[in-house]
């Protein structure tokens, strides 16, 4: 595992290249913007979700009359990237299929995640390249933690996610296996705004599949606050671990568990994009850090 580092005088990153995880993004006055992996509470920091999001039902899929076993969020997290690129304010990280990777995920891949700092705005993008003679199926997944509270001396209770648009559909919870529960429950989120409250968590995360906004904000009403846009992934996650933990992890997402009961191939599984043969997808996330 190495650290890379990427800067400008705003904000500045460190990326590693176990997962190609974010380590620590910090403002210009070196003040954390994000969760350390304390792993009393959870040692995760931005753990990268791909090929799946969530959970499989029983922990397994088919593909083609065959079944595979993955793990809940994939196998990105645990992989060790290659260095594409790095300098001063961008870095490139590359994982490419291997004997270990087909084994459990039968495709000719490359996943490509571009870091880059512009001021005080981090872009994160994900491209997916097929590789092989047919159709690929794939989902993606961003899962940063932020510190809860941001560093700016406001309280905890103070902070909140404000959305771009009104979201008055319904969110959706996980069951005690990790697969999405058929039923929807009444959005905690009033107008644009989600209160943030270690109650909403008590059973999970909150999950919004039927997100209209593809742009929010987090933090206090007065200080800095985090800015972040999603423009190419339409679902969103929002977790924490109640009572224990000083962060909130929100999740643009390209996918989400398997739904109770489903017994479906990879194809079928809710939010997964075929990528043809001989064609790369990009999905993009962008942190901004705002003046108060």
């Amino acid at each position: 595992m190495a650290l890379l580092t990427i800067t400008s005088n705003d904000v500045a990153l460190e990326v590693s290249t176990l997962g190609a995880e974010m380590q620590n993004l910090r403002d210009g006055d070196g003040r954390s913007l994000q969760w350390d992996g304390d792993p009393a509470v959870w040692s995760g920091r931005a753990p990268l979700l791909f090929p799946i999001v969530g959970e499989l039902a029983g922990g397994r899929y088919r593909w083609n009359g065959r079944e595979y076993a993955l793990a809940r969020h994939g196998f990105a997290r645990g992989s060790v990237f290659d260095v594409v690129t790095h300098d001063a304010r961008s870095a490139t990280l590359r994982l490419a299929a291997s004997d270990a990777t087909r084994a459990v995920y039968p495709f000719e891949f490359a996943l490509d995640l571009a870091y880059a700092i512009d001021g005080a705005t981090l872009s994160i993008a994900a491209s997916i390249a097929n590789h092989g003679a047919a159709p690929m199926p794939a989902s993606i997944g961003f899962h940063p933690a932020f510190r809860w509270p941001l560093p700016y001396g406001e309280p905890r209770d103070d902070h909140a996610i404000v959305f771009e648009h009104d979201e008055p559909e319904p969110m959706r919870r996980l069951d005690r296996d990790g697969l999405l529960e058929a039923q929807t429950q009444p959005t905690p989120i009033v107008g644009r705004t989600l209160a943030l409250r270690d109650s909403l968590f008590e059973h999970d995360a909150l999950i919004f599949d039927r997100l209209t906004s593809r742009r929010l904000s987090y933090g206090a009403r007065r200080g800095p606050r985090l800015s972040i846009r999603f423009d190419d992934l339409p679902m969103l996650g929002v977790w924490t671990k109640p009572q224990a933990a000083g962060f909130i992890c929100i999740e643009p997402w390209q996918g989400v568990a398997d739904p109770t009961g489903f017994d479906g191939d990879l194809g079928q599984k809710p939010g997964i994009v075929m990528i043809d043969a001989g064609v790369s997808r990009v999905f993009t996330m962008t942190i901004e850090l705002v003046a108060g």
